[in-house]
């Protein structure tokens, strides 16, 4: 029903003589990893770790100081949307494989309706604290995060009458749940930073 990436992590198990260690970053789940058996040298006993990917950049260089604010508002508000596209990332393959489990039609859709009032629940709250702005980097980081757009995500659980309905809703507020995230092209500094929030650079 559903194709869905993975945390952005290394996924190496046992198998590959590696084990998990505490994650990095434990609102963003970067993960390191401890090979099982360590290397003696002249008596000396030393662990080697498998560390999450490091990216790199040139210094910022801004224009004028209205670039630079610019920049400094774009991260507060990563910083604040991106743990919530990675519980939603969560969230969904979990309810995925909570589907894929239950036997009846009758049942998957009584579960599909506790998640959704969960969600509501839940997140309704948080989510009238978004500024305009955070709301449409939101719907792009869900993209990133989930491999599907939020249209395709609702389209899958709740049915395209549903999905419709709330992509009208969105484009009310100038927003649209179709929105895809292009890292290599218009997000290209929104993945700069996603990426350096989540390895703890800034």
């Amino acid at each position: 029903m559903l194709v869905l990436l993975s945390p952005c992590i290394f996924a190496q198990g046992e198998d590959d003589g590696l084990l998990p260690q505490e994650p990095v970053n434990y609102k963003l789940k970067l993960q390191r990893f401890r090979y099982v058996k360590p290397i003696i040298e002249n008596g000396d006993t030393m662990w080697c770790y498998l560390l999450p990917e490091l990216w790199v950049y040139p210094p910022m260089v801004f224009k004028n100081e209205k670039q630079r604010r610019a920049y400094n508002r774009l991260v507060y508000n990563v910083k604040k949307v991106l743990p919530i596209a990675q519980q939603a990332s969560d969230l969904i393959s979990e309810t995925y494989l909570a589907l894929e489990a239950l036997p009846t039609k009758k049942e998957k859709s009584a579960h599909i309706s506790a998640v959704e009032k969960e969600i509501k629940e839940m997140y309704t709250p948080q989510m009238k604290k978004l500024t305009y702005s955070q709301g449409k980097l939101l719907i792009k980081l869900v993209d990133r995060e989930c491999n599907q757009s939020s249209y395709e995500i609702v389209q899958a659980f709740l049915g395209p009458a549903r999905a419709a309905f709330y992509q009208v809703f969105a484009w009310t507020f100038r927003a649209s749940l179709k929105k895809e995230y292009r890292p290599e092209e218009e997000d290209k500094l929104i993945e700069r930073v996603v990426r350096q929030v989540e390895t703890g650079q800034i």
